[in-house]
């Protein structure tokens, strides 16, 4: 069992976002010492952790419970692609800002500089707290979820076709 500051140190998120995943109703200690202090087990660590992570997808905290409590498997589904949506959504808009950036200064080979590769990416996804197996998992979703914007997705990232097949080969399994 561990404390709050405990929980706080392993995951290295702040004490203060603890106590208000408390407050929203996404986490619960298991239970509480006389002199107050909150204690988390194994549930609530397993409970943090999908947390964390749908955080990381940039999941909005009101949503959060509904896919912890998996009350529904289709809303668990609409969530995720509402939130895929509103994430391409906010990918366009940043690349019609660099578009616009770049005609401004009249620079277009900018554009291309700028744009993110697959090593980019990957450093991207890393810095986000995803292992070799969660980067997997994001493919595997993709493209089940939307098979056509996946393969637009890997392109855009310069990979080569080959490279690209194995991916969506492996992503299908």
């Amino acid at each position: 069992m561990l404390t709050v500051t405990q929980l706080a140190r392993k995951y290295d998120i702040s004490r203060t976002t603890l106590l208000y995943y408390e407050r929203a109703g996404l986490l619960r200690p298991r239970q509480r010492s006389e002199n107050g202090y909150r204690w988390y087990g194994e549930e609530e660590i397993k409970r943090l952790e999908a947390i964390i992570a749908y955080r990381s997808f940039g999941v909005p905290i009101r949503n959060i419970a509904s896919l912890l409590n998996r009350e529904d498997d289709l809303s668990q589904e609409r969530l995720l692609r509402d939130q895929f949506t509103a994430l391409e959504k906010e990918i366009q808009t940043l690349r019609q800002q660099q578009k616009a950036i770049v005609i401004l200064l009249e620079q277009p080979d900018l554009l291309e500089q700028t744009m993110v590769n697959k090593e980019r990416w990957v450093e991207i996804m890393q810095a986000a707290g995803f292992s070799e197996d969660d980067m997997k998992n994001w493919h595997q979703q993709f493209e089940k979820m939307e098979p056509d914007a996946h393969q637009e997705f890997l392109e855009s990232l310069k990979i080569d076709n080959d490279e690209i097949a194995d991916i969506r080969a492996w992503s299908k399994q």
